[in-house]
């Protein structure tokens, strides 16, 4: 997972060789636990096996294939025959504490997985009868209520491993919390008390919880691009992705952050997961930043933050994606569409501010002769430009998102069955693939099946209306102050929560107050969503942050914190589509005055990054202020945030006075600043002050 020098002639420059970063043990996990077991011998066939149904079930659910002969199978029953196949992995591959054995399964994890594939199936068999009668809401017979009860309890100690600790005591208070939704300390929380037998049946039984939204999205659309990212990656399109980005960015100044940023997009466009792509792209690209002179702290900040990227970048984003679409009943094409101008700005923010610390610390590229040629890595991978368009055209101009990347992963395979010889499958290659899927699907389904309770407790007591119109009383109607509150609670619920979690839970409880204000329901979520996601550059957690940090080899907190200041602009960028959904693609006239909207932002994100950094483009080091460059900095930060942010709608002033407001801080500023930036430059060195 290293760059290899060539031997070449002594008249020829050596040229650095990268090497496929992913190899044939990609895996794109959404929670990113660590500490797992690798299943051997029967029990690893026995999950290629499951994940291979896992597949076909999917393929014929999405295509209408009917494998079953005469029989038309419910979509309730294909979930829980996906449930059965994946879900019982869980306690096989996820250990039960930091002491339980790797090399072997304790018996106790067999008993939980025969108990979850038997209740499973249980209910699989009867949720038919149950959609006939009405057990949801009562009269379920006891052996059903009893595998119920054996399916919650297994759900969350399937979110314990998989999203540890944190997630389990987040989500379990609230899946009980019907039992006693009627206790007056509840206050604003109070509603409809259900027994634990109602309860039961609802949570199994309905569309709303386990069988809801969650497990509906990973149903329909989540299998397809993971197979597809999976598929992606094992074809070798990694070393594709970093040999380009090296081509065409090596050169420039500060190149080997600007590859870091291009490179992890690349492979976060395809993958969706963030510390897959830290920790397969960073092995390439921290060690090149830290030769080219980057120190190893702000080489691991640029490749979290360029890797954080993946779950905002379509067309493949991370598995909460397909959450929300499924939320606001939408195509997920509708939210890769709405991604694709606040995933633009925040990747420009980056090249900004990586160009600003280049320009500062006068870091240099690397040098052409050092470089994959461009004809070669074009030559090599040409056909993967091919999958992705078709892919795209799928999604965006026919509107097939269940169906889109099976057709692009089959064009993908036969592509690199007839032109690649290095990346080539075999039968082992078919095996490890299916694995690595099957290992992907366990902790999404153990995560998803247990946080879609959360949706069924709120549904069955009847709360979230309520629970609006008090958010709504307690901001005294005021969108900032509301939009204030969810960011914050979006923040720290992101700390223990995983991003789906997170989003799932703010989506119930926060986004129908936001929505009564009538902010745009597709910028509402999306908003959550990034806020929710913003712990993994965020101390204490910055989960991507470390990871880079043990790669770099730097301190884990100092890592964190210039990953904030490096990613700074990702905390504006959520404000400023819900103040003009047009960033987000909504609203009349969308395209044309989301361009011009795009186009301001950038403008005044080059100041935000120019006064962050300490450098700003046109001006040069503000260092040649003398006293004057840290108020400089905050005049060009606050200038650029005017700028860049949207007017007119909640804002008291319309995007004409917002743009002349930024601009008369800015003007000034940056007038006053080349002044003496040029005057410092003029005078000779003997004369300056110390």
């Amino acid at each position: 997972m290293s760059a290899s020098i060539s031997t070449a002639p002594q008249d020829e420059a050596k040229r650095v060789v990268f090497d496929d970063p992913h190899g044939a043990a990609a895996n794109m996990q959404e929670a990113e636990v660590t500490r797992v077991r690798a299943l051997r011998g029967a029990w690893r066939w026995l999950l290629v096996a499951a994940t291979a149904a896992t597949i076909l079930l999917c393929i014929n659910q999405q295509f209408s294939l009917r494998f079953f002969i005469g029989y038309t199978q419910l979509n309730t029953e294909y979930f829980y025959l996906l449930i059965a196949l994946m879900l019982p992995f869980t306690f096989l591959i996820f250990p039960g504490t930091e002491r339980a054995p790797l090399d072997r399964i304790p018996w106790y994890d067999l008993v939980l997985f025969v108990a979850t594939f038997a209740a499973a199936l249980l209910l699989m068999s009867n949720v038919r009868k149950a959609a006939e009668a009405g057990w949801e809401f009562g009269g379920a017979p006891n052996n059903v209520i009893a595998a119920g009860l054996v399916m919650w309890v297994m759900l969350m100690e399937a979110l314990r491993r998989t999203g540890g600790w944190s997630l389990l005591l987040s989500v379990l208070p609230f899946t009980v919390y019907p039992l006693f939704a009627e206790a007056g300390w509840l206050g604003p929380f109070r509603g409809t008390q259900s027994t634990i037998e109602q309860a039961t049946a609802y949570h199994v039984l309905s569309g709303e919880s386990l069988l809801g939204i969650p497990i509906q999205a990973f149903a329909d659309t989540v299998i397809g691009f993971l197979v597809f990212g999976t598929a992606l990656m094992m074809t070798g399109a990694g070393k594709f992705f970093i040999n380009l980005a090296f081509a065409l960015c090596g050169t420039f100044r500060g190149g080997a952050a600007k590859v870091c940023i291009f490179a992890s997009g690349l492979l976060g466009m395809m993958s969706g997961s963030i510390i897959s792509n830290v920790l397969t792209a960073g092995t390439m690209t921290i060690p090149v930043m830290k030769k080219s002179g980057f120190r190893a702290s702000y080489a691991g900040a640029i490749e979290a933050c360029a890797s954080t990227g993946a779950v905002l970048a379509p067309p493949v984003m991370g598995a909460t994606a397909f959450v929300i679409a499924q939320f606001l009943n939408v195509s997920y094409a509708d939210v890769a569409v709405a991604a694709i101008i606040p995933a633009a700005l925040y990747y420009v923010g980056l090249f900004m501010q990586v160009d600003a610390y280049a320009a500062r610390h006068k870091l240099k590229g690397i040098p052409r002769a050092e470089l994959p040629r461009i004809m070669d890595t074009i030559k090599d991978g040409w056909y993967y430009v091919f999958v992705i368009a078709l892919l795209i055209v799928m999604l965006l101009y026919f509107k097939r998102e269940s169906h889109a990347p099976f057709y692009a992963t089959a064009l993908l395979l036969v592509l690199n069955q007839f032109f690649s010889k290095d990346t080539r499958w075999t039968l082992a290659t078919i095996g490890k693939f299916l694995e690595v899927n099957g290992r992907t699907f366990v902790e999404l389904v153990g995560i998803l099946a247990g946080c879609g309770l959360l949706i069924g407790a709120f549904s069955m007591t009847g709360v979230v209306s309520s629970l609006a119109n008090d958010l709504l009383h307690i901001a005294g109607d005021n969108p900032f102050l509301l939009l204030a509150m969810c960011a914050l609670t979006s923040l720290i619920l992101g700390l223990g929560l995983t991003t789906t979690a997170c989003y799932i839970f703010l989506a119930i409880l926060v986004a129908p107050a936001l929505e009564k204000l009538g902010l745009n329901r597709m910028a509402v979520h999306m908003f959550i969503f990034y806020w929710g996601m913003l712990s993994s550059i965020t101390p204490p957690v910055a989960i991507a942050s470390f990871a880079a940090a043990g790669i770099a080899g730097s301190p884990a907190m100092k890592t964190g914190w210039e990953s904030m200041w490096v990613g700074s602009i990702i905390y504006f960028l959520p404000f400023f589509f819900v103040l003009n959904p047009a960033l987000v693609l909504q609203g009349p006239s969308p395209y044309l005055a989301g361009l011009g909207l795009m186009g301001l932002a950038a403008f005044g994100t080059l100041f935000i990054c120019g006064g962050i950094q300490g450098y700003q483009p046109f001006v040069g080091d503000l260092r040649g202020t003398g006293a004057l460059e840290w108020p400089f900095r905050v005049l060009l930060v606050i200038g650029g945030f005017v700028v860049a942010t949207p007017g007119g709608g909640i804002m008291p002033l319309s995007q004409l006075q917002v743009t002349m407001l930024g601009l008369a801080i800015l003007a000034p500023t940056v007038l006053l600043a080349l002044v003496l930036v040029r005057r410092q430059t003029t005078v000779p060195d003997g004369l300056r002050a110390p």
